[in-house]
């Protein structure tokens, strides 16, 4: 499994980004930021990689395969 899946983020004073490639996915503000700074700071970086992959929405969710199979697909 790849861990680098292209995600960063950056801080500023009063929002967090976060970035897939370079281009910014998604904007945390106040709690939001706070709790994920508390969260990512203790994970490795593939760990860090899922969380951001989580909070952005952009992950897979396990049922791609069967979906792929599904009759409204052939």
């Amino acid at each position: 499994m790849v861990s680098d899946l292209g995600f960063s983020f950056e801080e500023n004073r009063a929002e967090l980004r976060i970035l897939r490639n370079g281009k910014i996915v998604t904007i945390l503000r106040g709690k939001q930021a706070s709790d994920f700074v508390s969260k990512v700071s203790v994970l490795s970086n593939h760990d860090q990689q899922q969380l951001m992959a989580r909070v952005t929405g952009n992950y897979k969710r396990g049922n791609e395969r069967l979906a792929k199979k599904h009759r409204k697909h052939r």
